[in-house]
């Protein structure tokens, strides 16, 4: 069975908080088709990857956890400005 594989590189000063953010969603199994897993490299970058049994499970699992990095981002820069 062939597997389908995404990666990717945020670099970003808030990568440590992005990636505590994550953590409790990492634990939880969403999909049985999908495995996700997130590292910090660095103090910078996050390193989020994806891989799915098939193309929809792939799709569905970068929806979800690309949405959540760019909340976790979000949420931060608006943190640093009060």
């Amino acid at each position: 069975m062939s597997q389908h594989k995404a990666v990717f590189r945020f670099t970003t000063e808030h990568a440590s908080r992005i990636y505590q953010s994550l953590v409790p969603e990492l634990e939880d199994e969403v999909n049985p088709r999908s495995v996700v897993t997130c590292r910090l490299e660095g103090t910078d970058t996050l390193i989020l990857t994806v891989t799915a049994q098939d193309t929809s499970s792939l799709r569905a699992a970068l929806n979800m956890y690309l949405r959540l990095v760019n909340v976790a981002y979000e949420v931060n820069g608006l943190a640093g400005k009060t």
